[in-house]
């Protein structure tokens, strides 16, 4: 299990094959808020924290099968 606190600002998020999905904004309650430079449509898309599978230096790895939001 990861702490909450260990997620910061710019971070990268991956899949849990290690392919980079999108950066982190900031932590809000308990989801992980997406820039909006990283995304399709120039939206802010979140993803659960309960996805996080691990934190390894400065990349969080999703759980295998995590939905990826669309025009992230």
């Amino acid at each position: 299990m990861f702490e909450k606190l260990r997620i910061k600002e710019h971070m990268e998020v991956a899949d849990a094959n290690g392919q980079h999905i999108a950066t982190v904004d900031e932590v809000e309650d308990e989801r992980i808020k997406l820039t909006r430079s990283d995304s399709g449509d120039g939206s802010h898309h979140y993803i659960p924290l309960d996805a996080v599978d691990r934190i390894d230096d400065n990349r969080i790895y999703l759980k295998q099968g995590t939905p990826i939001p669309a025009g992230a």
